[in-house]
């Protein structure tokens, strides 16, 4: 039995005001009855709506979860933009208040925990609705329903499927990097191990950065690594059973001349303990500041090749390549309106309840892509075949 959706009130409660806040949180204020901003204290909500032209259209408030339990009603959504590991508790009061959840992270498994009761009570939880991941998954479901639609499902064919996406300066700098997320973010997953399929077999790249390659988009090159893991994405993008993986790999990309200018930061994570690296994330955040001055540039590259055993082949590819400028950067234009998009779709009653991850299905890929192209975040389709 298919559990009805609990009906949206129209209050959005925004939570976090960080870097990857921007417009798309004025689009909520366009949709929403009500939006509530929370940040540290109410002064800095305050200040981080000035920032966005938002005086008057959203209400301030200064964040604890007790804080937001008691303006909390049935219907409600919260956005979540606090770091991953404090999403597991606000969604259980979002549980217990009968309020709806969304946030541009993975899923985790302590989020993972809680959907079934989410579910039973009507309750939608948005996961993976930002740019990496979020846009990256529209542009993959979007192209293996191009491929499967020239191919077929049935057909034998192997496949080389590749997603890369970085925040890199728009002006290249000595370090080739802007920070467009916590510096201690950034080490965190450097430090993790990525799995990826590569010649036709699972890899694991204990450290990714030494699994970093030369990646030509558009004609310009970069350096790529893999990132987390590849892997149960194979099954999450639909691609048939029929078709065997040559290469799957989603990692991250970073400017040419990354992985030199790096090197004294290898070095620390190869052997530094917990503390080091903390402290390495405090350094690098005050070494390398992001200031109004400097744009950042957002590039993500989604390609699929498929050939088939009978000699028919497809390829075809989505590129987004922004710049940021004064009123925003790039990077939270395009977490922050895929993220609304995606919140406007609760608001609307068109998500089902429990898990969803962006756009699931390839249809619904296509209305969100068509979506947010005319919400202002540009890319491009190439389709060889």
């Amino acid at each position: 039995m298919t559990t009805e959706p609990a009906a949206a009130s129209g209050t959005v409660h925004w939570i976090g005001a960080g870097l990857s806040t921007g417009s798309g949180l004025a689009a909520l204020c366009d949709t929403a009855e009500r939006v509530r901003l929370w940040h540290r204290t109410e002064a800095r909500a305050a200040d981080a709506l000035g920032r966005l032209g938002l005086t008057g259209r959203a209400e301030p408030r200064a964040y604890t979860l007790p804080a937001l339990a008691s303006e909390l009603a049935p219907g409600d959504v919260v956005v979540s933009m606090l770091p991953a590991p404090e999403h597991a508790p606000l969604l259980a009061e979002c549980v217990r208040q009968g309020a709806h959840f969304a946030c541009s992270s993975y899923v985790s498994d302590a989020v993972l925990e809680q959907v079934p009761a989410a579910e039973r009570a009507g309750l939608v939880v948005l996961t993976e609705a930002g740019l990496d991941p979020g846009i990256d998954h529209l542009f993959a479901h979007d192209l293996v329903a191009r491929a499967r639609a020239a191919i077929g499902d049935e057909t034998p064919a192997s496949y080389t499927l590749t997603s890369y996406c970085g925040g890199v300066p728009a002006v290249p700098n000595d370090f080739t990097y802007r920070f467009s997320w916590a510096p201690a973010g950034v080490l965190g997953a450097l430090r993790s191990p990525a799995r990826y399929i590569e010649g036709g077999e699972q890899t694991v790249a204990e450290r990714p950065w030494e699994a970093t390659r030369r990646h030509v988009v558009d004609g310009e090159t970069f350096e790529v690594y893999p990132n987390r893991d590849s892997v149960p994405f194979v099954a999450q993008y639909g691609l048939p059973d029929a078709w065997t993986p040559r290469t799957f790999v989603r990692g991250t990309l970073r400017l040419e001349g990354w992985l030199r200018a790096w090197d004294g930061v290898f070095e620390e994570l190869k052997a530094g303990d917990d503390g080091r690296i903390a402290a390495l994330a405090r350094e690098l955040a005050a070494a390398y500041p992001t200031t109004d001055e400097d744009h950042d540039r957002v590039v993500l590259a989604v390609s699929l090749d498929v050939r088939a055993a009978s000699g028919r082949s497809w390829q075809g590819g989505y590129l987004l390549d922004l710049v940021g400028d004064a009123e925003e950067s790039a990077m939270a234009r395009c977490v922050s309106r895929t993220l609304a998009l995606g919140v406007r779709h609760v608001l609307d009653g068109s998500l089902p309840p429990g898990l969803n991850r962006a756009a699931e299905t390839a249809a619904r890929s296509g209305q969100w892509l068509r979506e947010l192209a005319r919400n202002g975040v540009e890319f491009t389709l190439r389709v060889d075949q």
